[in-house]
């Protein structure tokens, strides 16, 4: 966990911390629309569920409530990570010129390739999560540890390739990743898991870049 812990320790870095209060400003904001959309969607099935008043309609209308901000969490995450890759490039010069001072400037992938590859990331996050959620619900326990499992790989194989492809091809960046899958997943669960505590998970998407970036130093030798 050295990528996750290194990140940690410079999220006051006087050079990062205008990208940690931009990147906290906007996660908030995200959350908060999130919030609002699942309760007033969350609000509209309640209603068609409970049509007589009662205390069973105020019990159902809680769970609702409950339901609605749990959802939101777990949506976060997708978002969290669309949020990382507007930082990127800040974020990764800033972990870059503190703890790999050496590194040649970068030569990134085409800016396609880059585009599609964050494509394909947000199209399965958003389902992924939904599954998390569904197996958290039905196998307490054991359905979370699988769902994070699950969201932490995608997380991690998506964030850990789009920084490779600041200095490489995407097949290059691939090979790379399929040669570091254990080293990539640990933060990618990490990060999953931080996406859905209230609160932390507003530095989820600073945290992801800069983690990935630790780890891609430590898979490439040649960026040594």
């Amino acid at each position: 966990m050295i990528p996750l812990t290194r990140a940690m320790t410079q999220l006051f870095d006087p050079v990062l911390q205008g990208v940690v209060l931009r990147s906290v400003l906007l996660a908030a904001l995200v959350f908060v629309a999130l919030l609002i959309g699942s309760v007033l969607g969350v609000r509209d099935v309640v209603a068609h569920m409970t049509a007589s008043p009662g205390w069973i309609a105020w019990v159902v209308g809680a769970l609702g409530g409950v339901g609605a901000a749990v959802l939101a969490l777990w949506l976060f995450v997708p978002a969290a990570v669309l949020i990382a890759t507007f930082y990127m490039e800040r974020i990764a010069r800033a972990v870059e010129r503190r703890w790999y001072p050496a590194l040649p400037p970068p030569d990134p992938a085409s800016l396609v390739d880059q585009a599609w590859d964050g494509t394909i990331l947000g199209l399965q996050l958003i389902p992924l999560q939904l599954l998390t959620l569904v197996l958290t619900l039905f196998l307490p326990g054991l359905g979370l540890a699988l769902g994070l499992l699950i969201t932490g790989w995608a997380i991690g194989r998506g964030l850990f390739v789009a920084v490779a492809m600041r200095r490489m091809g995407r097949a290059e960046a691939l090979r790379l990743y399929e040669s570091r899958r254990g080293a990539v997943l640990l933060p990618g669960v990490a990060l999953a898991a931080l996406g859905v505590v209230p609160f932390a998970n507003l530095l989820a998407p600073v945290l992801a870049i800069a983690a990935m970036v630790h780890v891609l130093n430590g898979a490439s030798q040649r960026l040594r």
